[in-house]
């Protein structure tokens, strides 16, 4: 059998700068990229049309159509992941399989297995830092701890962060390290038991004056004023050494948001429980949220009779995106206003986001919920009314999503915010005398 090296991509889907394919050309063999359709993700969604099937699919095709151009192809398959490497050491004798880390509870317990069963082999298995700048053990607090306030955090990161974790890596030097191959057909997403969809995604191209104004612009959203690079990082499409190099001197407040990514990133992997459906705060899992009776499903489709939360809200059911100004009135009106169990939006947003990260999106919403990790305490409830006061005085943006706003259509408030303030102050601070 052919002697060679594996690529696997993950969340890394592009050829240029990127480390465990960078490591993966320099090595002894020639290498073969490929990719699983890994179901043991796809079965749980339900949505056969999901926008992020489709978007990875256009990636993947992207990434085949240059491989092709330097004679060598993508290998993808579907399927369990340990069992399609049982499948590729019978076609290829396989020295290393070079991957990036995942910090997922389950892209862990999935790396551990792939592992385990490849060391049975007497294959190596090499993984590296790729989809942040700073990991793990990189930013701790001076006793070896981890930080679990964002602002000590940020503060150590920029004391730690140099120029060095920028450094590009240039895989292209070593592109002729690939297998040389005739190009292999890509699986469909019919292939994979999903639709194409018809949405644009968003482009990888970041304009300098977008964020040079971030600092103004980025709460307010009915102007075009974030990246909308979370989907890219999400996937790797653009690499984070790139975007940061590209940024980081342009504007500190946009740095700072990259560093919020990372800190949640930390957080999941020195805090795996908060990944598994629980509260980084325990106290908090003893909140007795209210019973639903119907008020899910109005926030969820938009019809609270709340116009900035159902703006939000329609505009995620839409497009997939929500403005990040609007992620955290939506999310605290939910776990707050309606009492509703934070999970439950948490999961919603799962189901919806192009740009879900588990990471970010626990940590967004366990910070609404008052259960994260905030230095802020509980009593941080968003008024609806002066956020849109505040960031849509000439509600443009509520009245893009609501259009009905002004007529009998649109549904009275589900509760009254005074009442549902009270009410939360009440229930949250009674749980926690608890504990």
């Amino acid at each position: 059998m052919m002697e060679v090296n594996i690529f696997w991509f993950r969340r890394d889907l592009r050829l240029e700068d990127n480390a465990g394919l960078y490591y993966a050309l320099k090595s002894d063999k020639p290498v073969i990229p490929i990719f699983i359709f890994d179901t043991e993700i796809l079965n749980k969604l339900e949505d056969k049309a999901d926008r992020r099937v489709s978007f990875i699919h256009e990636a993947l095709e992207d990434v085949q159509a240059k491989l092709i151009k330097l004679d060598s192809s993508l290998q993808v398959y579907h399927g369990i992941p340990l069992g399609i490497f049982k499948k590729i050491i019978t076609e290829y004798k396989v020295g290393t399989v070079f991957t990036n880390h995942d910090y997922e509870p389950y892209a862990r317990q999935r790396d551990e297995a792939v592992n385990t069963y490849l060391e049975q082999q007497g294959i190596t298995f090499h993984t590296c830092k790729d989809q942040v700048l700073l990991e793990k053990n990189e930013v701790l607090k001076d006793d070896g701890t981890a930080y679990t306030v964002f602002t000590a955090y940020s503060r150590k990161w920029k004391a730690v962060f140099n120029d060095f974790h920028l450094k590009p890596y240039p895989s292209n030097k070593y592109f002729k390290n690939l297998l040389h191959q005739k190009p292999l057909a890509l699986p469909s997403l019919e292939d994979t038991g999903f639709e194409p969809t018809k949405k644009a995604f968003p482009s990888k191209a970041v304009k300098e004056d977008l964020i040079k104004d971030y600092a103004k612009t980025r709460d307010y959203p009915a102007i075009n004023g974030t990246s909308k690079m979370g989907v890219h990082l999400r996937f790797g499409t653009v690499s984070i050494r790139q975007l940061a190099a590209k940024t980081k001197d342009l504007s500190g407040t946009y740095l700072n948001e990259l560093i919020w990514r990372e800190f949640y990133h930390m957080i999941l992997w020195h805090f795996p429980h908060v990944g598994e459906g629980k509260a980084f705060r325990e106290a908090y899992d003893h909140i007795e949220w209210r019973r639903d009776n119907g008020e899910f499903e109005k926030w969820c489709e938009g019809q609270t009779g709340y116009p900035i939360v159902d703006a939000g809200m329609r505009e995620l059911n839409e497009t997939g995106f929500m403005h990040n100004r609007v992620r955290m009135i939506v999310a605290s009106f939910l776990s707050k206003h309606l009492l509703l169990d934070w999970r439950l939006g948490e999961a919603y947003f799962a189901k919806k986001l192009l740009d879900f990260d588990l990471a970010a999106n626990n940590g967004g919403w366990q910070w609404a919920a008052g259960s994260g990790c905030d230095a802020a305490p509980y009593f941080r409830i968003f008024n609806p009314y002066l956020q849109t006061k505040k960031f849509d005085p000439e509600l443009a943006y509520i009245r893009k999503w609501v259009p009905e706003l002004d007529s009998f259509d649109y549904p009275p408030p589900i509760v009254e915010h005074e009442f549902a303030r009270k009410r939360c102050l009440e229930v949250y601070g009674k749980a926690l005398k608890k504990s």
